[in-house]
């Protein structure tokens, strides 16, 4: 049987879909992983589409967001966006007919 892909889930989707394909899931970063419903898997091995026996074990990590005291990426990213958008503020029209007069 091959595994199934779990990274984009959410943990309680990604139970249900090992369930349904005959593997087991485990994840050494969450000791509360049977109660976990909401936080992504972010990485799994085997990767998706290997070939491994019924009832294999799948090992799963999750992206712990705020719940491990983290603040998220501080750095800033390089190379900057492009600014994009209107520099200054556009004058208000006058009399539409200005123009053409």
């Amino acid at each position: 049987m091959r595994v199934p892909r779990l990274v984009g889930l959410m943990a309680v989707d990604a139970r249900e879909t090992a369930e349904a394909r005959g593997v087991l899931l485990v994840a050494p970063d969450r000791p509360d992983f049977p109660h976990t419903v909401v936080d992504y898997v972010v990485r799994q091995f085997p990767p998706a589409g290997a070939e491994v026996p019924r009832g294999a074990v799948v090992t799963v990590w999750f992206d712990l967001g705020d719940a491990e005291g983290g603040a998220g990426v501080r750095e800033p990213r390089l190379p900057r966006p492009p600014s994009g958008g209107m520099r200054r503020e556009v004058d208000e029209p006058g009399d539409p007919f200005e123009v053409l007069r």
